[in-house]
């Protein structure tokens, strides 16, 4: 299997479209609303995010999924003991913690904001204007053929997608974000 979001991967174009290299996912999967979650959360210095969004601290990162799951985001070396600190603080909920960060590919796209918006948009059905996906808004789609998630923050487009999938979502964001690839769709 490759390795390409592992890899440092680089594509310069209309938009830079980066492999992010080995990233900490924990997959949480329960009552979104169990007190136990937010004092868990908030044990480990993170606040639960309210639908479609996002809560950030420093390196961690908090992602709302759907309505019973969150992705955290962490320093790849901290997932494993952070998941365990959450499967404990958690024990006794209903609710499963997984450590899921090799089976995940990260991508950021940086460079303009309307490019970045319209490379995304040539690739996924969700609506990329930035009224319906705001900075901090969290979008679970399709990207191309494959399951991606999808958020803005700090100037960059941020992509989540199944490693298995890695080549294929770098190809096809490469090439969505290419030179002379503008559309004027945004």
């Amino acid at each position: 299997m490759s390795n390409i979001a592992r890899d440092g991967a680089r594509a310069e174009g209309e938009v830079l479209v980066e492999g992010q290299g080995p990233q900490g996912m924990i997959s949480l999967r329960c009552d979104l609303g169990a007190a136990a979650l937010k004092t868990a959360l908030a044990g480990e210095g993170l606040a639960l995010p309210a639908p479609l969004s996002l809560t950030r601290e420093g390196a961690r990162a908090v992602l709302w999924m759907s309505p019973d799951e969150l992705m955290l985001l962490c320093p790849y070396d901290e997932a494993p003991a952070l998941c365990a600190r959450l499967s404990e603080a958690l024990s006794g909920t209903h609710a499963l913690v997984a450590v899921v960060s090799d089976a995940r590919a990260a991508f950021r796209l940086t460079g303009e904001e309307a490019l970045l918006r319209e490379t995304l948009a040539k690739l996924t059905p969700a609506d990329m204007r930035p009224e319906a996906m705001p900075e901090g808004c969290v979008r679970r789609t399709r990207l191309a053929q494959v399951a991606a998630a999808i958020w803005f923050e700090a100037g960059a487009a941020h992509v989540l997608a199944f490693r298995s999938g890695a080549d294929y979502v770098f190809g096809a964001l490469a090439y969505a974000g290419r030179s002379g690839a503008r559309v004027g769709h945004l």
